[in-house]
């Protein structure tokens, strides 16, 4: 009764489920801009033909689990940094599930229902990588998308697999949810 009369908020814990909406998938051109595209073939090649570089396994989820979700880095022991392509492979090579476009998009549009948890870790951003989707800019970036929460809201940015990551890395560019 109370939320209905906008006089209390839902929590959501960490171990809420959240349903994800696969009839239609992620589109870059209308989320990112004209020339965006999900990446084709492989990752030395120029981004536009061959299958989508998507986790199939992540494309299937159609309600995400938030305690089965993990948040890692991927470094090796000692390493406070680590090359995205290389932190790609890693990540493939585990076998992890990694989580596509489409659930950052369903995160972006409902931010309330991200976990209070994957704002800080000990006091630091924490950036949250949708590494499911590996998507082409229009002049042929690798990138993926991330989520962070910076000074009291949620952004979103992304990031050019090209370039090195540490383990709190910065996003080149802020944008608001307003």
């Amino acid at each position: 009764r109370e939320y209905l009369l906008g006089q209390a908020e839902i929590k959501y814990l960490s171990s809420a489920v959240i349903p994800i909406n696969r009839t239609h998938p992620f589109n870059p051109a209308e989320f990112l801009g004209q020339g965006w595209s999900i990446w084709k073939g492989p990752a030395d090649g120029g981004g536009l033909s061959g299958e989508e570089e998507q986790d199939e396994r992540s494309l299937a989820i159609t309600e995400l689990d938030f305690s089965q979700v993990q948040l890692i880095t991927c470094f090796k022991d000692g390493e406070t940094y680590i090359a995205g392509e290389e932190r790609l492979k890693r990540l493939k090579a585990a076998n992890h599930i990694r989580l596509d476009a489409n659930i950052f998009l369903t995160l972006w549009q409902n931010q309330h229902l991200i976990p209070e948890s994957w704002k800080k870790n000990n006091g630091n951003t924490t950036y949250i990588f949708f590494n499911g989707t590996t998507l082409r800019s229009p002049v042929g970036y690798r990138l993926v998308l991330c989520l962070f929460w910076y000074d009291g809201e949620w952004y979103w940015d992304y990031r050019w697999l090209g370039c090195g990551w540490r383990g709190l890395c910065k996003a080149s560019a802020r944008r608001s949810s307003h």
